[in-house]
């Protein structure tokens, strides 16, 4: 495995997204990434809100049974619940909304309010993974790291799909980017970029966005993959791109990526993507990898919307390497996650699945690849058909 000691390779940033920095009357930090070719103003407003106080850090609270650590945030129970446009947090501020954006934007990232992990970045007693690992009744430690929401476009609605490319390629480069500043943040071993979109899935703000989320330990899900490495080896992120390349699972592949249903895939509709090469993190991806990320993610997002009537819930989780351990054994990957298993039907966690883990799938994965692949065409037909009429870009 990596040893942890290892330098980082130099964060290659893309010169044509302008970065301008801010900070939130509280005291957050506010970055706006400008597109290529933004029509805005390097000059933004200032936060002119009094200034509130910030909330409380959680606490942590260990699981005896299976060893993993619960965050109890209490200050996210009042969070906005699905506010009407003219209220909504995220659109820039204006007479009659006081958001939490001053001014207007392309790409907006900002300290959650209300944030699982941090503010605080360091407890008053340190603690390193060996600890955390430990078993013991009653263990508590404070929930430090830090919480970030991602703002895809000043509009009041829609997702990652709705963005041009050129949009998508701003987002893309500003998860890359606040990944390689929040690993290197102390406190920090694991940072995670995702999307959260529908209703159906629990969100509560319509405004398309997403979040990082930076943990102060290595997550469950990731410390089940360090197991498996170990039980496998070190080129199973590799040998499972090798197979579904091979497989008539396949949805995407271009120079640098591809998407796939997985063999054993769990929900109804679920797609992973890797890069070709062996990367950590987002961090570490090339310009010409997020360049071509750009393109076919947004194709497969918008073939996801298009397998129904109506746009699909999802969770788009990217899974990212720790910051200091077994960075040169796992890969980033994306694992796409939607409850439809039908266009007026979800799929919800029996007992088999929310208890014991032990999971039923309803469809099998090669069906669920040929809807999807279907659905990818007829969405990149449709935008053909509008970019040849002018009214899509």
């Amino acid at each position: 495995m990596t040893n942890p000691d290892t330098p980082r390779p130099h964060f290659v940033a893309d010169e044509k997204i302008a970065r301008q920095f801010s900070t939130l009357a509280d005291g957050r930090d506010l970055v706006y990434f400008d597109d290529p070719d933004t029509a805005l103003s390097p000059n933004r407003d200032p936060d002119l809100r009094e200034p509130a106080v910030r909330a409380t850090t959680a606490t942590m609270r260990q699981d005896p049974l299976t060893g993993e650590w619960v965050s109890i945030a209490a200050n996210r129970q009042d969070r906005v619940f699905l506010p009407p446009a003219n209220l909504d947090p995220l659109a820039p501020q204006s007479p009659g909304n006081a958001s939490e954006i001053p001014s207007n934007y392309d790409v907006a990232v900002f300290e959650n309010k209300s944030p699982s992990f941090g503010p605080l970045l360091a407890d008053a007693s340190p603690v390193d993974l060996a600890d955390l690992d430990r078993i013991g009744i009653g263990r508590t430690r404070t929930s430090v790291g830090r919480c970030e929401v991602v703002c895809f476009s000043p509009e009041h609605e829609g997702s990652f799909a709705s963005l041009s490319v050129i949009r998508a390629r701003t987002v893309i480069e500003a998860w890359a980017e606040r990944t390689h500043v929040l690993s290197q943040l102390p406190g920090v071993e694991q940072v995670f970029p995702f999307e959260n979109r529908g209703e159906q899935i629990g969100v509560t703000l319509r405004h398309p966005h997403g979040q990082i989320y930076s943990y102060p330990y290595v997550t469950p899900r990731t410390q089940r993959l360090v197991d498996s490495l170990d039980r496998y080896g070190a080129t199973l992120f590799a040998d499972i791109l090798a197979s579904e390349q091979s497989s008539d699972r396949m949805i995407l592949r271009g120079e640098h990526w591809s998407a796939f249903v997985p063999f054993a895939a769990r929900w109804p509709i679920e797609v992973h993507m890797l890069p070709h090469r062996q990367v950590p993190d987002f961090a570490e991806t090339s310009l010409a990898e997020r360049d071509e990320l750009a393109v076919l993610y947004r194709r497969l997002l918008r073939g996801i919307d298009a397998i129904y009537s109506t746009p699909t819930p999802y969770i788009a989780a990217w899974h990212q390497a720790p910051v200091r351990v077994h960075r040169a054994d796992i890969r980033l990957m994306l694992q796409l996650t939607s409850p439809r298993r039908a266009e007026d039907k979800l799929k919800f966690l029996a007992g088999s699945e929310a208890a014991m883990g032990a999971w039923i799938g309803d469809v099998t994965p090669e069906d669920a690849a040929a809807t999807i692949r279907a659905a990818v065409a007829r969405a990149a037909e449709a935008d053909s058909a509008a970019s040849g009429s002018g009214t899509h870009s």
